[in-house]
């Protein structure tokens, strides 16, 4: 069959059956009179604030097709459109979903753990399937309509910018509201979470939605496209055009698609498992990837026999794409263990938390800088072994079999916020002690699959950017100019230590925008509880709506500074200290990106779970000193986990794209 057809049937299966789970969900109950009105105030405050996000992201990219249609052309200024609209799409519609899944778990929850847990995974199966199917085809449709594989770069980069916004206005939103609602609900007044006392907690549950499921879709969907289209200019480069070789990459995607639809009907808990039983629920997610692995190698095996690219063919293309296959399984189990409650680093920081807050921060630190060794290994491992087998095309099809499970990923992805929501539901709405059991032990793993798609999307964002680079190299060659990166050259090291040094001015940007919005909505919630008498007795209600705001124009209003990094730092250093700098300058921000963002994400996660953990009942339990200074490391881990760490994955690429844009004029 024809692969742009083959392509085509793909993403239309996918956004079929995200519809037909739609229809799953909405046809469920959405609960009591109380219950929908709590669902109604999250959907409205996360409508309103992705309304107001989009609007400001409009004006940016209006500048930027102009831009991009006076010195690159049409054809480019087309695709930048496409990117950005079909990226804020994806999030739009997981996101609006997601809002409406929450209450219908927490329904569900009343007849259940087996029952919310469905809910919960048809929810996030919506956000998966509708952008892994948007995702490929606008790259199909895109590169149907223009016939020139270099026009992609534009789609390529309407996506990224879609992301870092959506990521970092997203991530600055939900832990704004979700640290300021901390610190003076726990910490302060010694309420429960999610008490409906506490006027910030609707904010901190939209904050969940816009963040962890537009900006998760936005950034998926950047990551999926970026490496999609990465390939397929490595291999027109490396292969003079050659449309079977170009068109590759999206055949693997269709077949992941295919693989992820069958999958996913694998993920089913049975009745009898108990609230307490997390493994079980880790259990069934994992079933279903890894019986989406399976199919997949199957697949793999089938179309690689007939398949030659280059000197490589048969076997070596399937051990190619096997190999992005074990990437993600072991960044997922490496992941897990950095971040569950089962294994030791979440334990250690449980008992470091035992001494206080400050052997609590010590012990976190600890386990965030540990967390990026095996992920490292893992990926330069992975390196190596395509890189003998297909050299940088290789490393480009390794990369591609990794995004080919994008579609499972993110459905247990999106399973988390949608679980985190229904527990704040069940907590507000005063639903029976044996709902919150089973909400929780849905949230409590929802933490952990959250953190392990976050290692999945940067670890496969660390291979992208690798490929975007070898694609920049082989960009200046086809223009004349030839380069060579030696650290000999100042110019490359220059590049390389500006490189290095954006991801971490990036993040204390990010980290420092989390602060101020926290700490507008600390003085918010302490003036409510001074004033509106009655909160705490509860014959009165808080201003919700206020919170809501709050965080919301300091969400817009933080999030532009540092999304300018990624496009002002390659511009300047490439037209100022040339195409040597600019190339020192990419590998500084992948190699210094791929370590923060990795300890950012699985750091923040453990500190998160550790509070969990004693909040089982484990030393002292809730209200307990060690409780206390867990709290206290979740509330240092929250902006990293959930803000600046995710967000670092967008900027690398942001970074490269740039730097392909402007090869022609270096």
């Amino acid at each position: 069959m024809n692969t742009l057809l083959l392509s085509l049937l793909a993403s239309g299966a996918s956004l079929g059956y995200g519809a037909f789970l739609i229809w799953g969900v909405m046809k469920k109950s959405p609960g009591d009179e109380k219950m929908v009105a709590i669902q109604k105030a999250i959907q409205d405050g996360a409508a309103a604030y992705l309304k107001r996000q989009n609007r400001t992201v409009f004006f940016v990219g209006i500048v930027a097709v102009l831009i991009l249609w006076k010195w690159l052309g049409f054809p480019i200024a087309v695709g930048f459109v496409v990117g950005a609209v079909a990226s804020a799409l994806a999030g739009y519609i997981g996101m609006m979903i997601a809002v409406r899944a929450n209450g219908r778990v927490a329904e569900e929850a009343k007849h259940g753990l087996a029952r919310a847990f469905s809910m919960g995974f048809k929810g996030g199966a919506v956000t998966g399937f509708f952008v892994v199917g948007l995702a490929l085809l606008s790259l199909t449709g895109f590169y149907w309509w223009s016939g020139d594989v270099k026009s992609l770069i534009g789609l390529g980069f309407g996506a990224s910018l879609i992301s870092v916004f959506a990521r970092l206005g997203g991530g600055i939103f939900t832990k704004g509201a979700d640290v300021g609602a901390d610190l003076v609900g726990k910490v302060e007044a010694g309420i429960p979470e999610d008490d409906p006392r506490n006027p910030a907690v609707i904010a901190d549950q939209v904050g969940d939605n816009v963040s962890d499921c537009a900006g998760m879709a936005a950034d998926v969907f950047e990551t999926y496209v970026v490496s999609a289209l990465s390939v397929m200019l490595l291999g027109s480069l490396l292969f003079n055009n050659e449309p079977s070789i170009v068109e590759f990459p999206l055949m693997i995607g269709a077949l992941g698609i295919f693989a992820s639809i069958i999958g996913s009907l694998f993920v089913r808990l049975t009745p009898t498992n108990s609230a307490g039983q997390a493994g079980g629920i880790m259990a069934a997610l994992y079933k279903g990837l890894g019986a989406t692995a399976v199919i997949l190698v199957g697949l793999f095996y089938w179309i690689t026999q007939n398949t030659t690219i280059g000197k490589n063919g048969g076997m070596a293309l399937f051990w190619m794409l096997v190999i992005g296959i074990a990437v993600t399984a072991l960044m997922v189990l490496v992941t897990d263990y950095y971040t569950s409650k089962k294994f030791s680093p979440v334990k250690k920081i449980a008992k470091a938390s035992t001494t206080g807050h400050g052997t609590n921060i010590i012990a976190g630190l600890a386990v965030s800088m540990e967390s990026t060794a095996l992920p490292v290994i893992v990926i330069a491992g992975a390196m190596f072994l395509a890189y003998s087998m297909g050299e940088l095309y290789g490393i480009a099809l390794a990369t591609m079999s990794m995004l080919s499970l994008t579609g499972l990923i993110l459905a247990i992805d999106s399973f988390g916020p949608i679980t985190d929501n229904a527990g704040g539901i069940a907590e507000m709405a005063g639903l029976p002690k044996e709902v919150r059991e089973h909400t929780d032990a849905l949230d409590a793993v929802g933490n952990t699959t959250k953190a392990v798609t976050k290692g999945y999307a940067i670890a496969s964002a660390g291979l992208a950017a690798m490929v975007l680079f070898s694609a920049y190299t082989q960009e200046l060659s086809e223009f004349g100019r030839t380069v060579v990166f030696e650290l000999s050259d100042i110019r490359v090291l220059m590049g390389l230590f500006i490189g290095g040094m954006m991801p971490y001015l990036f993040g204390s940007l990010a980290m420092q925008s989390v602060g101020k919005a926290a700490g507008a909505v600390v003085d918010e919630v302490r003036r409510q509880f001074r004033e509106i008498a009655g909160i705490m007795e509860g014959t009165a209600k808080p201003d919700y709506s206020t919170a809501v705001d709050i965080v919301t124009k300091a969400a817009l209003r933080e999030m532009i500074m540092p999304a300018l990094i990624p496009i002002i730092f390659p511009i300047a250093v490439g037209f100022i200290l040339g195409p040597e700098a600019l190339g020192g300058l990419l590998v500084g921000v992948i190699v210094t990106g791929l370590f923060v963002a990795i300890s950012m994400t699985s750091g923040g996660a453990a500190w998160d779970n550790a509070k969990k953990y004693i909040e089982d009942g484990n030393y002292g339990g809730k209200g307990s000193d060690a409780h206390k200074a867990a709290v206290t490391g979740d509330t240092v881990g929250d902006p990293y986990k959930d803000t600046a760490g995710p967000a670092i994955n967008p900027m690398i690429k942001v970074a490269n794209i740039v730097a392909l844009l402007i090869a022609r004029f270096l």
